[in-house]
């Protein structure tokens, strides 16, 4: 029975005996244990030789070849390795609340050639242009405090898929065939229900939301969810929806799909934007930023979708449609559809919809801290290993830092209310005093005892000793 951890290196070693059971062959835990501290330790470069440089520099080619063996050809388990780490974030995770989403989304790995698997010249959000890039599909279990990558997948592109010569260069798995990102993250996320995670609307931008065969899915699937739309989607009016099919007449077979008229016809998102009411729009804050309160423009409104439904035999069913506009903007900025309840507040609305800014975070600390982005090999095996070592590394990190941010209990602390007319000393408008004379009989440890004691025992910890690695 493993020791419970009491500090971070503890906690480390205890962290890497889980990783180190899922892994296979005894041999391949120095390595892991290698190549996780060499991703939590700071540095430029998180590929294999720089790695192997900090973690062993007087046998950097011994340690380099090790480490290499391991992410690149040993034959272990990502999706294993992968449960261990989103499982030890979310030990953390419920002391700041239930998982209040599934975040669906992609991120590009940029590449200077075109050899590594399935790079192709694709649009790259990390440049915000067309370049060649790797492209991978991730579902992040998250809420306002923590996040973590529970899945993570190469998206193949089809000229990949279809290329024999390719796929056995990159070593690419027979079973894996060419998918779009809205299929690979239909599949990830059967298998994570499947695997009996806590279950939570998903939450998606509008490269996923856009297609309705992916929010029919998951409304099949009776999965609520909360994507990202563009204005060019249509709706049918709040309170409209389309004509009923046409009356059987005798002969032939009895019209069965619903209709349009000129008068009775959708429109865009745009179009309903422009055409409501000022009544309609609402100014709601829904997180505290790093700057203030975060706060925009919204109408929320109950339709139906219209994306050709007129070759349906039923109307679909009604939904929130969110909508935002900040003030001094000439048009609307970002659209979303939802088929959360229909009692649900709007603030918790939007406080879901805007829930993906923790996935951005997490992609840019894993690309610039852990070194996602850094590795050089060519191959599928090792693109998902390294993809999946780094959020190991990450997730430790993350339950590193919910574990230090206060608990629950001490939410009841505030701050007390200062007097009228108080200034602070050293204020332009605080008036001058004498300085107390200085007393030489008391030394400053005591005095720094005096004030400590009195005011903070409660919350005091001890010093954690330096570590190896980094937590931030």
């Amino acid at each position: 029975m493993v020791k419970k951890a009491d500090g971070p290196e503890e906690r480390f070693e205890e962290y890497l005996e889980r990783l180190g059971a899922v892994v296979g062959h005894t041999d391949r835990r120095e390595p892991l244990r290698g190549y996780l501290i060499g991703l939590c330790l700071p540095g430029e470069r998180k590929s294999v030789e720089p790695m192997a440089a900090r973690v062993d520099p007087r046998h950097v080619r011994a340690r380099h070849q090790s480490l290499h063996h391991f992410v690149a050809n040993a034959p272990w388990d990502d999706e294993a390795v992968l449960r261990v780490a989103r499982d030890y974030v979310l030990e953390q995770m419920e002391r700041h609340g239930a998982v209040a989403g599934w975040i669906v989304d992609d991120t590009g790995i940029p590449k200077k050639g075109r050899h590594s698997v399935g790079v192709v010249r694709q649009y790259c959000g990390v440049l915000g242009k067309q370049d060649n890039c790797q492209v991978a599909v991730t579902v992040t279990m998250a809420n306002e405090a923590v996040s973590v990558p529970a899945a993570y997948r190469l998206d193949l592109p089809e000229v990949w898929a279809n290329d024999r010569r390719r796929r056995k260069e990159a070593a690419v798995p027979a079973p894996v065939t060419f998918k779009t990102k809205w299929q690979i993250a239909l599949d990830q996320i059967a298998r994570l229900r499947g695997e009996g995670l806590p279950q939570a609307p998903v939450v998606a931008d509008a490269g996923f939301g856009v297609v309705t065969a992916f929010r029919d899915a998951l409304t099949e699937q009776g999965i609520p969810y909360v994507v990202g739309i563009t204005g060019q989607t249509s709706v049918w009016r709040p309170g409209t929806e389309p004509l009923r099919p046409l009356a059987y007449r005798g002969r032939g077979r009895p019209p069965k799909l619903i209709r349009r008229s000129r008068r009775r016809r959708p429109l865009s998102i745009g179009a309903l934007a422009e055409a409501l009411p000022a009544s309609a729009w609402q100014t709601i804050t829904w997180r505290q930023g790093s700057r203030g309160a975060m706060r925009s423009r919204f109408a929320c409104l109950r339709v139906r979708p219209a994306h050709h439904d007129e070759l349906r035999d039923h109307a679909r069913q009604v939904e929130w449609l969110i909508i935002e506009w900040p003030r001094g903007e000439v048009a609307p900025t970002k659209s979303w559809l939802s088929t959360l309840p229909a009692d649900m507040p709007r603030e918790q609305l939007i406080r879901l919809a805007k829930l993906r800014w923790r996935i951005e975070r997490d992609y840019e600390e894993l690309k610039q801290e852990v070194g996602l982005d850094h590795f050089e090999g060519r191959g599928w095996r090792g693109f998902h290993h390294h993809g999946v070592l780094c959020i190991a590394a990450y997730a430790f990190l993350a339950a590193e830092r919910a574990r230090l941010s206060p608990p629950e209990p001490l939410s009841f602390l505030r701050a007390a209310r200062l007097p009228s007319g108080f200034k602070p000393r050293g204020s332009p408008d605080s008036p001058r005093t004498t300085p107390p004379p200085l007393d030489r009989h008391l030394s400053s440890g005591a005095h720094q005892s005096r004030i400590t004691t009195s005011a903070l025992h409660m919350v005091r910890k001890p010093a954690a000793r330096q570590s190896d690695f980094m937590t931030q």
